[in-house]
């Protein structure tokens, strides 16, 4: 009798470990700049954030502004870039040139970003100006 509540404890607890690693696996989310995500290989990214600037050149946004894709370049390398798509509402701030941050998972088949969440970063007119 004794045996069958130590071994059905070992099975709860091993359940519990299984079920902890399998979560933090899951919800491991990158945080990357441009240059460091072409690095690591695109084929190797899942899920990710990636910080980079919005390029101008190819920068196509819908009539309704709802959808959206446009190049993200790294800040320091322009060269290295993702393409991302993304759709929903916008950030009033979101525009070619701004720093972005965008969340979401590369879609391996088509080779492009699909963003879950664009945020810009404040722009420098917001900033408290030095007297």
């Amino acid at each position: 009798m004794k045996k069958n509540y130590i071994l059905a404890f070992l099975l709860i607890l091993g359940a519990i470990i299984y079920l902890g690693v399998s979560a933090l696996k899951e919800d491991k989310v990158y945080f990357l700049k441009v240059s460091e995500a072409v690095a690591m290989g695109l084929d190797k990214i899942d899920q990710a954030r990636l910080f980079g600037l919005v390029e101008a050149k190819d920068f196509k946004q819908s009539k309704s502004k709802l959808e959206v894709n446009f190049l993200l370049a790294d800040k320091e390398n322009k060269e290295k870039v993702i393409p991302v798509y993304y759709q929903g509402a916008l950030p009033d701030t979101f525009k070619p040139g701004v720093e972005v941050i965008v969340e979401g998972k590369m879609n391996h088949q088509s080779n492009i970003f699909d963003a879950t969440l664009i945020m810009t970063k404040c722009p420098s007119k917001y900033k408290k100006k030095n007297n």
